[in-house]
């Protein structure tokens, strides 16, 4: 039964390691679920989950189901479970992932359509993380003759950032995919972009960066690629533009040079190499991605936020205590959350984040 599997999946400190152990020991997720005893996510909170994603058409796919994507579970850390809404068969493709920059030039921006477009017209699946600048323009690119596949770091409910919910309502309508691991109503937080990249990277034979600073979270998508044994390439930028050093030093340190789609088939693998392409420590020293510093809050905002601190609090409670209409309140929490200030926790709880 799939219950069971997401319980498991959703309980707080069980990853793929533990995960493993845990139906070594046990054998089934019932038994392991058993063992947990009240450490175990609530079988309702999962039940309403499984019945909220049926109503909205998607559906999850478990590690041990014959459609969950093959690439991506050979990774060693792969999400035990994925949230899917839209077609599957972008999953049978070969796929090529297309990041870079979220404050991407135009030229940059349109030169990640037009490739995104000539690949899809090759049957290639292009991949991406609905993120702002090339992400978004790759989608856009892959839709005109092909189909494209979205990781994104929030709920399948929580499109971000918001100008890209049409983009995402597009690619599930237009025969594409979207793929999360978080459960629905989740924030996309600052914490979760990275492990969205290792999707992208996990599903692709091959990554193309086009413009990416020296420090960005484009290079992690890099990184995790050669780590996997995925062909990394990038396309060379103007070395008097920031946003292409990151870009210009992987062409340095040994990826493909990208100019045309034909410079990615002609090197593009049936399968992962059994090694990186290129050693963990040829490639750039990428910090820990950390969120832009939010505006101030001000107003009814600032009060609600200095209720609100590290212990979790109802949001039932909150709304009594600031004396706001549930509407008013979810609104400034929804806005609290996309900045970043705050998560919503199980249980219709907040707390800071």
């Amino acid at each position: 039964m799939s219950l069971p599997r997401l319980r498991l999946a959703r309980t707080e400190g069980v990853g793929p390691a533990l995960h493993r152990r845990l139906l070594s020991r046990h054998g089934t997720a019932e038994a392991a679920l058993e063992a947990l005893g009240r450490r175990a996510f609530p079988r309702d909170a999962a039940l309403r989950e499984m019945e909220a994603l049926a109503a909205m058409g998607a559906r999850l796919l478990f590690q041990d189901d014959a459609e969950y994507p093959p690439l991506l579970a050979l990774i060693e850390d792969a999400p035990l479970v994925l949230a899917a809404q839209g077609s599957l068969a972008p999953l049978r493709q070969r796929g090529v992932g297309l990041v870079g920059a979220r404050n991407a030039s135009a030229i940059a921006r349109r030169f990640a359509e037009d490739l995104a477009d000539a690949l899809a017209v090759r049957g290639i699946c292009v991949i991406s993380g609905l993120a702002r600048g090339i992400d978004a323009a790759a989608h856009a690119g892959a839709l005109r003759s092909g189909s494209t596949i979205a990781a994104i770091a929030g709920g399948l409910d929580r499109p971000y950032p918001r100008e890209n919910a049409g983009l995402q309502a597009r690619i599930v309508a237009e025969g594409g995919l979207v793929l999360s691991e978080a459960p629905l109503g989740t924030a996309p937080l600052a914490r979760h972009f990275p492990r969205r990249n290792r999707i992208v990277a996990g599903l692709s034979l091959g990554v193309v960066v086009i413009e990416a600073a020296l420090q960005s979270g484009t290079l992690i998508t890099a990184r995790l690629a050669a780590e996997a044994g995925r062909e990394l390439f990038a396309v060379p930028g103007s070395p008097l533009d920031p946003r292409s050093r990151g870009s210009n030093d992987l062409i340095r340190r040994g990826a493909r040079l990208t100019e045309t789609a034909e410079d990615v088939l002609a090197f593009l693998p049936e399968a992962p190499a059994a090694l990186p392409i290129l050693r963990l420590a040829e490639l750039p020293e990428i910090p820990a991605e950390t969120p832009e510093e939010p505006p101030a809050t001000t107003g009814i905002a600032a009060q609600v936020l200095e209720m609100i601190g590290a212990t979790p609090i109802a949001v039932d409670e909150l709304g009594r205590r600031c004396q706001l209409s549930p509407s008013e309140l979810s609104a400034i929490l929804l806005e609290m959350e996309l900045a970043g200030r705050i998560e919503t926790l199980p249980g219709n709880r907040v707390a800071l984040a």
